[in-house]
């Protein structure tokens, strides 16, 4: 029991602590990361379709003050040969 208290105090402190981290939105206003984030895996989805292969990773970064998405797509090998590891850069949209 004690054990589940500090727990959940230590939840409450981590989670106090990242709201304050947070900066202020506004009423209606949601987080430009989580948006984009969402619009990379998309896009990764895509591209592993155009390239036949299988969406690995897709994570949205910042590269000169321009969000982009790099995305990492899995493409079969050939004659049995293990996948190959194929990584494209693709602006944000």
């Amino acid at each position: 029991m004690k054990n589940a208290r500090l727990t959940l105090a230590g939840l409450f402190t981590i989670a106090a602590i990242g709201l304050a981290a947070m900066p202020a939105l506004s009423q209606g206003e949601t987080p430009v990361l989580l948006a984009q984030g969402a619009d990379c895996y998309a896009i990764g989805q895509r591209v592993a379709a155009e390239m036949g292969g299988q969406l690995a990773a897709a994570n949205a970064e910042n590269r000169g003050g321009q969000m982009v998405c790099r995305i990492v797509v899995l493409v079969p090998g050939r004659n049995g040969e293990r996948p190959r590891r194929e990584e494209v850069v693709v602006p944000a949209r």
